[in-house]
């Protein structure tokens, strides 16, 4: 009875997983095909997808099935926890409520666009506050139900086991570094001098042939993937059908280009998960930081590093001819490991990028807790980015309205970058003992033995274990955020 019961479980998710898999991709083509007037038809599919879902996971059937169900081995055990914690979230939420949230979101995200083009919060304000008052709704809910506080339940959503808690000290450690490092950083950067401008017309063919390239250079295999064009940058799809997003400067080759190693990050972790758990939860990515850390180190430790930027330089020679002086590996790296205290987070530096999560933490945070107003939101968020980086954004379109997340809906999510960014170090630190080569192979664009190893200690884990544990599975221990300022540190502060 309880291997059948288990078989009915498995084959639910199965279905609940193709359902997921159908709405990923009709997000994809609202951010990257869809014609404007598709938006209020594409919200109430979005809607009846995610109602058709909720529903399955939420069938009586299901609380039957897990009551008797039993499985064998770390793989199927793992999966059914996370069966049963995937049950607990869904039943807190009424299928009404999921519906409503997802139109919402959706609603919302379509006015944002013009919103952020217009630089006029007004405009978004009552979308933005109806979709704030549907996630403290679910946060309430499932706060009642896993007897976690509001937030914290909107965080196990994207990152579990991983709570505001355990962020908090971590973020006020890093705000205490980044006061002395930041000015010590800028004094070493002015002493080296200004960095040769990448400039020329780059036309869009191009570079998209060239960021295709590398993407496909550095292990994404383009029979099992897309590159098109978004208003904002992402990876989506499915992990055999996986797609990225970026937008293109003919003026900034390095806006796609940066922006294609980071999603191509996300895309191999997809393609990297294990097909024999292929549609259940346990060989699902083991969540949004994780998923981070696996973008970061391809963009950010292995496409940024000196060994890379030598491969690179000759690259950008071959397919845009540019000047040897500029393209040289040491201008390279002052052009895009340059430290600046600017409004855009996605635009950020390393240095000064876990400041705009810790912004946005403390906000979203406040919302949930009803401490903030959403009609507050741009004079708190103006504040909060003076008191942290020194800078006043000039209008909102540089401030609250500049990132898509709470305009979608996701609540919860903003730590899980820094967090991945930590994480990164961490992989990175414990890859290159590992793989004492992979430097050497990346002078010739070579990811190989830095990916293999990924696919070994982290994609081929799927959800097998939960973040801190994969950490220590393949770095022997939970997170450090020392291994990030010490990161930051050589790359920044010893030169």
């Amino acid at each position: 009875m309880s291997n059948t019961a288990y078989a009915n479980l498995k084959a639910r998710f199965a279905r609940i997983a193709a359902l997921n898999e159908a709405a990923a991709m009709l997000h994809w083509d609202a951010s990257a095909m869809m014609p404007p007037g598709g938006g209020a038809a594409r919200g109430e599919q979005l809607a009846t997808l995610a109602g058709l879902a909720h529903e399955l996971l939420t069938a009586p059937a299901v609380a039957e099935d897990l009551a008797v169900a039993e499985a064998a081995g770390d793989w199927d055990s793992a999966n059914l926890a996370l069966m049963r914690r995937a049950h607990a979230r869904a039943t807190a939420l009424p299928t009404s409520l999921v519906e409503a949230t997802t139109r919402a979101n959706s609603a919302c995200e379509k006015i944002w666009r013009d919103a952020k083009a217009r630089a006029d919060f007004a405009m978004v304000r009552p979308a933005l506050t109806e979709v704030v008052a549907l996630q403290r709704e679910t946060a309430a809910a499932l706060s009642a139900a896993l007897g976690m506080a509001p937030y914290d339940a909107l965080m196990d959503g994207y990152q579990r086991g991983v709570t505001a808690a355990d962020v908090e000290p971590v973020f006020a450690a890093y705000e205490a570094f980044l006061a002395e490092a930041l000015p010590r950083a800028e004094e070493i950067q002015a002493r080296r001098g200004v960095a040769l401008p990448l400039t020329g017309t780059f036309p869009v063919a191009a570079q998209k042939a060239l960021c295709q390239a590398l993407s496909a250079r550095i292990g994404l295999e383009y029979d099992h993937a897309r590159l098109d064009e978004s208003l904002h940058p992402f990876c989506g799809g499915t992990p055999s059908d996986v797609r990225i997003t970026t937008f293109y400067d003919e003026g900034d080759v390095a806006k796609a280009l940066l922006g294609v190693l980071h999603e191509t990050g996300h895309a191999l972790y997809e393609r990297g998960l294990p097909t024999a758990y292929a549609r259940q939860p346990v060989g699902e990515a083991a969540g949004m930081a994780a998923h981070e850390s696996q973008s970061l180190i391809v963009e950010m430790q292995a496409c940024r590093s000196d060994a890379f930027l030598r491969f690179l330089a000759s690259e950008l020679r071959r397919r845009f001819g540019c000047d040897v002086a500029v393209v040289a590996p040491e201008n390279l790296a002052r052009l895009w490991r340059r430290v600046s205290r600017g409004f855009i987070r996605v635009d950020a530096d390393e240095i000064t990028y876990p400041a705009h999560v810790i912004l946005r933490f403390r906000l979203e945070k406040a919302m949930i807790e009803g401490a903030l107003s959403v009609t507050d939101l741009p004079g708190a968020w103006n504040e909060g980015l003076e008191k942290l980086l020194g800078i006043r954004p000039p209008n909102d379109a540089k401030g609250c309205l500049q990132d898509i997340h709470w305009h979608d809906g996701a609540f919860g999510y903003f730590p899980s970058y820094t967090l991945g960014a930590m994480a990164a170090a961490q992989l990175m630190k414990a890859a290159r003992v590992a793989e004492p080569g992979s430097d050497a192979a990346l002078t010739q664009g070579d990811m190989a033995p830095l990916l293999g190893w990924l696919r070994a200690h982290v994609h081929g884990k799927g959800s097998l274990l939960g973040f801190q544990d994969l950490l220590r599975a393949a770095t022997g221990k939970p997170l450090d955020p020392s291994d990030f300022m010490d990161h930051l540190r050589a790359r920044y502060l010893e030169h």
